[in-house]
């Protein structure tokens, strides 16, 4: 039998353990590189269309998927400031029926370690922490990685997959740092058990107000509840920190004016959080819509997820893009008969449209969600009116 063509992974969040699952199971070996020592329960809620479980269960997760997430029967759309429910969205059955897989919620360790556990299962796949990522040279021949250490690693093709703020993209692209948007996004995690029955959920509920939007869904098969409010303001001096304490008054502040449901709600935090600190901000950063397959591949060296199309999370999906990039780029590498750099150009050209496509919707999402005046107005009749013509994406959950 030949040796495994070898792959290398900068990054180990969602991203770079999907790639290394799919890719292994396409008959690679696979060598991750993460620069965090160890891998920690701080994170998010991570919403996964019907796109992204289809992926899942073909590589075998579906059982696994099913222990750890929830499945929200719908999405309500209310208004932040009236409390006025403006129109709703069935999912549940009705997503498997109309998709042929369901929508689910699930925290981002939970979704983080099913599939870290997933790829580890994989003849193949090394995973080796605290390695920082310093430089990459490709020769054509093959690509090495350099780690802050000074150890050297050569692989067939390497895979950047380090994040938002990519040492690998400036490595190959040099198109310099991302824009930080201006939004702050805060996020928690609450015990449902320790709120008021009134304040509990088993559905995806967002709430649209001027410059502001807040969502909350379930996780944890339905124990735990994400919330997450992000409102327009000054990004932390550390706008490259990907964890931030955040102050309770600061987010009610900035709230204002909401209505008494949504207060209630916020107020509940400090009492019902998992965490340590109540709120965890981050300041959301962005690139603009990839314009071409040669910004998500170059020679021996490809771009996948928030290094490649960092987008804004107003259709949450961006681990739903990194996961389709990592399913992508299995069937790409998988296609034997072609040169290594012909196959992630393969990759790109099949993914960089897609990807603008979202990111593009995420930021027209955003100035909906967020709209002020008569916008705001026409936003809630359209809602009012429409319903889940507005609210379903077809275009998206059946590709």
């Amino acid at each position: 039998m030949s040796t495994p063509l070898q792959l290398l992974i900068a990054g180990g969040g969602i991203g770079g353990l999907a790639a290394a699952l799919a890719v292994a199971r396409a008959g690679w070996e696979v060598r991750l590189f993460e620069r965090a020592p160890e891998f920690t329960e701080i994170g998010a809620g991570v919403q996964l269309g019907p796109n992204v479980t289809r992926i899942l269960r073909a590589w075998g997760l579906e059982d696994e998927l099913h222990a750890v997430a929830a499945f929200p029967d719908r999405l309500q759309v209310r208004n932040a400031t009236s409390g006025a429910d403006l129109g709703t969205l069935a999912l549940g059955a009705r997503a498997v029926e109309r998709y042929g897989a369901p929508y689910a919620t699930i925290h981002r360790a939970d979704l983080h370690r099913l599939l870290c556990r997933a790829a580890l299962q994989q003849h193949g796949v090394h995973l080796n922490l605290d390695h920082w990522v310093a430089g990459l040279h490709d020769d054509g021949r093959a690509v090495t990685l350099t780690t802050v250490a000074g150890q050297q690693i050569e692989g067939d093709a390497l895979l950047g997959a380090d994040g938002v703020w990519s040492h690998v993209r400036q490595q190959l692209l040099n198109d310099g740092p991302p824009r930080v948007t201006g939004h702050l996004a805060y996020r928690t995690m609450l015990r449902q058990s320790a709120l008021p029955a009134a304040l509990r959920t088993a559905q995806v509920t967002a709430w649209l107000g001027p410059r502001l939007h807040v969502v909350q869904y379930p996780v944890r098969r339905g124990e735990w509840m994400n919330v997450v409010a992000i409102v327009h303001g000054q990004p932390p001096a550390d706008a490259q920190g990907w964890d931030h304490g955040a102050n309770h008054a600061d987010l009610q502040h900035a709230l204002g004016a909401t209505c008494a449901p949504l207060r209630e709600l916020i107020a509940a935090v400090p009492e019902a959080t998992v965490n340590d600190h109540a709120w965890r901000l981050w300041a959301l950063a962005d690139r603009a819509p990839v314009q071409g397959a040669e910004q998500m591949a170059r020679g021996l060296v490809a771009l996948l997820g928030d290094a490649a199309h960092p987008m804004r999370p107003y259709l949450a999906q961006g681990a739903g893009m990194a996961i389709e990039d990592a399913a992508e780029l299995a069937r790409a590498l998988a296609m034997d008969a072609v040169d290594v750099p012909t196959r992630l150009k393969r990759y790109a050209l099949a993914r960089w449209q897609r990807c603008a496509r979202v990111q593009a919707r995420s930021i027209r999402n955003g100035s909906i969600f967020h709209s002020t005046g008569l916008v705001r107005f026409g936003r809630d009749a359209s809602i009012k009116l429409l319903g889940e013509r507005v609210l379903d994406v077809p275009w998206l959950y059946g590709g």
